[in-house]
């Protein structure tokens, strides 16, 4: 009887973490919403529209390359001491921008521009919102903290990926980017939360002075060789999973409604039923497996990661070629979700505990460009693999293989005390 009064309620366990980190989770709840709309639709809604595997695969690969730029361009002014609260506001607005011109889109050139915007908001966003949690996780444990904003962006996305497919089913598959502006102004609103502008919400501790007058990131990688050596295995084995969450929004819908050997092709509104599975898969191991995941060691967080990654991967490929592969492929989601939700959270603290105060800011960009190099790796290759194949095995195998190949790197990393 005692052991049930000491179960916490969900407004307990919401009020165990501090109120600046609640402000953060919150805006990046919102923040996913419209991004799972926006991210995992747009490949069904150009498909639909005519557009070709590689012409979607490059109007992502653009989105990134612009996504590159702004991020070590985000990351500089972070490490300046701005506030985490104002690139957040900056993004909201390009990004509503970026969705009035995709929902009026019928050809290939507005497509790009819209894209282009896109990509640029989300690399304002992410070393934004990354770096937000430390900052204000105050005396709270910062692994717990990126445990919780996760769980946060794998429910925001799981719902926005839902209300899509909802739209895709009421042929309305456009209305993605109505709730994505919707997010957007909530987004901005609570970011504008006087509480995070104050001086805990500023990163004013990554640069002394002499760092300060820095002009660029090269003169800072210059005196930091061994800090960069040491970053090495664990930005490779981001790159790698990075590279496999893009795949899931841009390969595995192409993937799903051409088809593979045998396995029938699915429509637009059953790929997107997928894909919200996966999403909810998320969603469901995101909080318990971040919190088992804090209290182990990095590198087996990160093995972990790979092993689930790999054998995901492997089913995707088999799945192609068999009548009923689609029961392979629902195996391949759990397999996938559990290496994406051991990596999310872990990688990221791993950053963080490999970096000191005076590079932490460019850590985490450093870090969050590995979203942005495989989001112009892995679109337009899984594009023209589908479009020259008809079908993903050989790009799932590889994936399979390249994971593998990675799990000796996780025990090179190097934890600071």
């Amino acid at each position: 009887m005692s052991r049930l009064n000491e179960t916490p309620n969900p407004i307990q366990w919401w009020n165990q973490f501090p109120q600046k980190l609640q402000l953060i989770a919150t805006g990046r709840l919102w923040a996913s919403i419209g991004a799972g709309g926006v991210l995992y639709l747009s490949p069904l809604l150009f498909n639909e529209l005519g557009f070709t595997g590689s012409e979607i695969g490059s109007g992502i690969t653009i989105a990134a390359i612009l996504g590159t730029i702004s991020r070590l361009s985000t990351g500089y002014f972070l490490d300046k001491g701005i506030s985490c609260a104002i690139p957040l506001k900056i993004a909201a607005l390009i990004a509503v921008i970026a969705d009035v011109l995709l929902f009026n889109t019928h050809s290939y050139i507005n497509f790009i521009q819209g894209q282009c915007l896109l990509g640029t908001a989300a690399g304002i966003y992410w070393p934004s919102a990354e770096l937000a949690v430390p900052i204000n996780c105050q005396n709270y444990p910062s692994s717990k903290g990126f445990a919780l904003v996760r769980t946060a962006d794998a429910l925001g996305i799981s719902l926005g990926s839902m209300l899509g497919t909802l739209a895709s089913w009421m042929s309305s598959i456009r209305f993605i980017y109505l709730l994505d502006i919707f997010c957007m102004f909530i987004l901005f609103n609570i970011v504008s939360n006087k509480l995070l502008n104050k001086k805990l919400s500023r990163n004013k501790t990554i640069f002394n002075e002499k760092n300060s007058s820095t002009k660029n990131y090269f003169s800072i990688i210059k005196r930091n060789k061994e800090w960069i050596k040491s970053i090495i295995p664990i930005i490779i084995i981001s790159l790698f999973t990075t590279s496999v969450l893009s795949l899931l929004q841009s390969g595995l819908p192409l993937d799903l409604v051409k088809g593979g050997l045998f396995r029938p092709p699915l429509n637009e509104t059953f790929s997107g039923l997928l894909l919200a599975f996966q999403l909810l898969l998320l969603l469901i191991f995101q909080w318990p497996i971040g919190l088992w995941l804090s209290q182990k060691d990095i590198r087996f967080g990160l093995k972990f990661s790979l092993i689930c990654s790999s054998l995901g991967c492997f089913l995707l490929s088999m799945s192609s070629g068999f009548k009923s592969g689609i029961f392979l492929v629902l195996i391949a989601l759990v397999l996938i979700a559990l290496g994406l939700t051991s990596f999310l959270p872990t990688a990221t603290e791993g950053i963080i505990k490999i970096s000191s105060l005076s590079n932490r800011g460019i850590a985490m960009a450093l870090f969050s460009q590995c979203f942005g190099i495989s989001s112009i790796i892995a679109p337009i290759t899984s594009g023209q693999l589908i479009d020259h194949l008809d079908n993903g095995i050989i790009l799932w195998l590889l994936m399979s293989i390249i994971a593998i190949t990675c799990i000796p790197l996780a025990n090179k990393i190097k934890i600071n005390p």
